[in-house]
């Protein structure tokens, strides 16, 4: 059996609003450990260390050039799949899934139709901080996500009190429900199957798009530490899963039940090229989100985005081109 070996970055729980990591992501590399190895020799045969960590290697830009190199060799020959995503964009998102959809469920009214959560979520993105005035509508995102997790009457009767005193009026198609205490979203955030935590998000892209790109059944293998325990546990219900049913998630994204995905284990990355190969790619993507957004910009990381082909790549960030979202 074939294994996909997958690395993340930037995870931070059911906490979607850290300023010190604003994206989340993972990558997936279909590869042998042979054909791993080789790389990492091919482009750094004389590494010291007994790992190859791109954090490591991308603080020199004397590795810059190798770095790009080996990215582009994984990328041109092996089947592999990036996903990163704004964590604040990706809260708001859950903000409109469980704390207005339900009201308009209730109305027969098709909430997601034609990317309708996208685009409403990218105009809160950059407006919502005007439209509400002051830090109302950062303050409104900590409150519900402390809802969402705690389930306390107490943490949702703070978060409709702070709508109550914002200006919700301005845009009372987002604001409106949960102002007026509609019982359905109060009811979703109260929910034990509700969270904010991204791990599902994340993998279920990956997955669905590892799915359509493999012919058989294959093992994930995943670094052994803290933040990929979640992973570990969401990757293990899907494979539990033995029901036949399938998800449109977008126009372009379906993914079927059961899984060709049929095994998941934990290794030290110290001794998997594979997973060392996955580290790389995922931190050269979050690099070049940050050059993409204008955050910290280089020589280095603004190339790192045209190795990609649209396959390749699956990103979930605020944009206000609605016509394309």
């Amino acid at each position: 059996m074939r294994s996909v070996y997958i690395d993340e970055s930037g995870y931070t729980g059911t906490d979607l609003l850290s300023q010190e990591q604003p994206f989340q992501g993972a990558s997936a590399i279909y590869i042998s450990d042979s054909d791993a190895r080789a790389l990492i020799k091919k482009y750094f045969p004389n590494i010291k260390s007994n790992e190859l960590k791109y954090q490591r290697l991308a603080r020199r830009s004397n590795n810059w050039d190798r770095l790009l190199c080996l990215q582009k060799d994984i990328l041109d020959n092996f089947i592999s799949i990036s996903y990163v995503c704004d964590k604040k964009y990706l809260l708001i998102l859950h903000f409109l899934n469980y704390a207005v959809e339900p009201f308009y469920y209730e109305r027969n009214i098709n909430f997601y139709e034609d990317g309708c959560n996208y685009t409403l979520a990218s105009l809160l993105y950059y407006t919502a901080d005007a439209l509400l005035k002051g830090n109302n509508f950062k303050e409104i995102l900590s409150l519900f996500q402390y809802a969402v997790k705690s389930k306390t009457e107490l943490s949702i009767s703070v978060l409709v009190e702070k709508i109550k005193t914002t200006r919700w009026k301005e845009l009372p198609e987002v604001f409106g429900p949960l102002a007026l205490e509609n019982n359905s979203c109060i009811g979703a955030i109260r929910s034990k199957d509700v969270s904010t935590d991204g791990a599902y998000v994340v993998l279920l892209s990956l997955i669905s798009r590892i799915e359509s790109l493999v012919s058989q059944k294959y093992a994930i293998i995943h670094d052994k530490s803290k933040n990929l325990e979640q992973y570990d546990k969401v990757l293990g219900k899907m494979i539990n899963h033995k029901n036949e049913i399938s998800f449109k998630e977008t126009e372009l994204t379906t993914v079927r039940f059961p899984l060709k995905l049929s095994a998941v284990s934990q290794i030290d990355s110290k001794d998997s090229p594979g997973i060392q190969l996955a580290d790389i790619l995922i931190g050269g993507i979050m690099d070049s989100s940050k050059a993409i957004t204008g955050i910290k910009t280089n020589d280095y990381n603004k190339r790192i985005i045209d190795l990609y082909k649209d396959n390749q790549l699956i990103h979930l960030l605020p944009s206000l081109d609605f016509d394309q979202q």
